[in-house]
């Protein structure tokens, strides 16, 4: 397959889809069957010494394939949709214009969007009432924040997990400080991607998908998760950073600070996740362009096949 305008054989392909989906499994095979590099377009990746409770790919994985954008922050810095898209762009054409296939994956929305789409972002800061947000945040807690942001703006609301308070934050400062929604900000005319592209979805029914998510929280648990949790607290973190307000890390510290039992914590680790991977879900169906790839009883070499067969690439 030969894309016009370009000396590469392929587009840059985009694996998405919900979390426990096998996202990386698939995307690592792709990646080696077209000589490819990978980007990872996960928000929690990004950060070093989250490994167990993000899925990161194992050590084993990570010299089969290079990828970027994994391991790269602290897990007290803070990064954007939009400096991922900016970053991830520039590291995109650079494999390109070295003839090195590219394959994207993640699994979140708004990464995977900025980048192909572009992403505006308000230059609107009020530290007043960005603080005072904080503060309730804290206080009351990221789901009432984010009950009150689907209040003024559900659109955006759906599109945030109900434990990134940073996010919260974020959109209800906005609103507040212009009277006008977060997510009619980020309808401003945006730049699209000056590559190719072609975007993959992987897909499981629900009961399956959940299956997959019950075991893998059991996992990360085996594995240590909770080690890790404490290791990272131990370097200085606070439990307020925002890398450990996202499913799994949440819980844990709250497990660890004895205001959930190690049951209530597996079982708030479990359905948060899922509800997380519906959110996923509703996203990703807003987009027309995805190609929803079956994978039920499917392992990820036929699955690879798949896309391989889309592309017309033997």
């Amino acid at each position: 397959m030969k894309v016009s305008g370009s000396e590469n054989t392929v587009p840059v392909i985009v694996i998405t889809g919900p979390t426990a989906s096998g996202k990386t499994e698939v995307a690592i095979e792709l990646a080696m069957k077209i000589g490819a590099e990978i980007i990872s377009a996960d928000s929690r990746q990004i950060y070093k010494n989250l490994t167990i409770g993000t899925a990161k790919p194992t050590s084993e994985q990570l010299n089969r394939v290079s990828h970027h954008f994994v391991d790269i922050l602290h897990p007290s810095e803070e990064f954007s949709a939009g400096q991922f898209s900016r970053q991830a762009r520039r590291q995109i054409n650079n494999l390109r214009s070295q003839n090195i296939n590219v394959v994207v994956t993640g699994g979140s929305g708004m990464y995977i969007e900025s980048l192909l789409d572009g992403f505006f972002e308000p230059e609107i800061s009020n530290k007043r009432i960005q603080q005072q947000l904080k503060d309730r945040a804290q206080i009351e807690g990221s789901e009432v924040l984010h009950t009150e942001l689907q209040n003024v703006d559900p659109e955006r609301a759906a599109e945030l997990q109900l434990l990134d308070s940073h996010r919260i934050v974020r959109s209800l400062e906005i609103y507040y400080e212009t009277g006008k929604k977060h997510s009619e900000w980020l309808k401003q005319p945006r730049i699209a991607a000056d590559f190719p592209f072609i975007l993959f979805a992987l897909n499981w029914p629900r009961p399956v998908l959940y299956e997959r998510i019950e075991k893998r929280v059991d996992r990360m648990l085996e594995q240590g998760l909770i080690a890790e949790v404490e290791s990272v607290l131990g370097s200085g973190i606070t439990r307020d950073t925002n890398s450990l307000l996202t499913v799994g890390y949440r819980e844990v510290v709250q497990y660890l600070d004895n205001e959930l039992s190690y049951d209530a914590m597996v079982d708030k680790i479990k359905q948060h996740t899922r509800n997380y991977a519906k959110r996923q879900m509703t996203w990703f169906k807003r987009d027309k362009r995805i190609q929803w790839i079956d994978c039920n009883e499917k392992s990820a070499h036929q699955i690879v096949d798949e896309i391989l067969n889309a592309l017309n690439i033997p």
